[in-house]
């Protein structure tokens, strides 16, 4: 039935952020592809979109629920979409303009206050312009991007049916 209910569409976006995380990992650890810091602000964000997603999914029955479920997802999709255009930004920067490789991350969090190495953590280095796979023209960072924009495509249309009479 189209289009399925406001709660089946959270699970249907919850699972798709799951899929994805599923992926990335497999990426990881199947094919030895080390994330860059912005990979990681990125799945970052992927999880979070999903259990907001979820949360959704099982708190939907009440119109509340399932707005601030619609309006957090959102704005984390927003966020990690930002990020991802910044990782394809880098990524197409010439050589000389990307910028310098900087320590791992443990070493950043263990060595730094908190938030400086989380500022870094969202700022990204010269590792983040390695492109180590593409598919259609797009790269990983790429393909994250189109992911959270029908994502937020999703969840906004989610809360424009939240306003509409009689959806469940």
């Amino acid at each position: 039935m189209f289009p399925p209910s406001i709660r089946i569409s959270f699970f249907i976006i919850a699972f798709a952020c799951f899929a994805a995380t599923v992926a990335a990992l497999i990426m990881q650890y199947g094919f030895d592809m080390e994330p860059c810091p912005l990979c990681i602000s990125q799945r970052i964000f992927v999880i979070l979109v999903g259990i907001t997603a979820l949360l959704g999914g099982i708190f939907g029955l009440s119109r509340l629920g399932s707005r601030l479920a619609s309006l957090f997802g959102i704005v984390f999709a927003f966020i990690g979409g930002s990020i991802s255009a910044r990782h394809v930004w880098i990524q197409n920067l010439p050589e000389d303009q990307v910028p310098l490789c900087g320590p791992g991350l443990a070493y950043m969090f263990e060595t730094r206050p908190f938030f400086d190495a989380l500022g870094l953590l969202f700022k990204g280095d010269g590792h983040c312009a390695d492109v180590s796979f593409s598919f259609l023209g797009l790269t990983i960072p790429g393909w994250t991007l189109v992911f959270f924009i029908a994502n937020a495509s999703a969840l906004i249309w989610i809360a424009v049916r939240n306003f509409l009479p009689s959806n469940k």
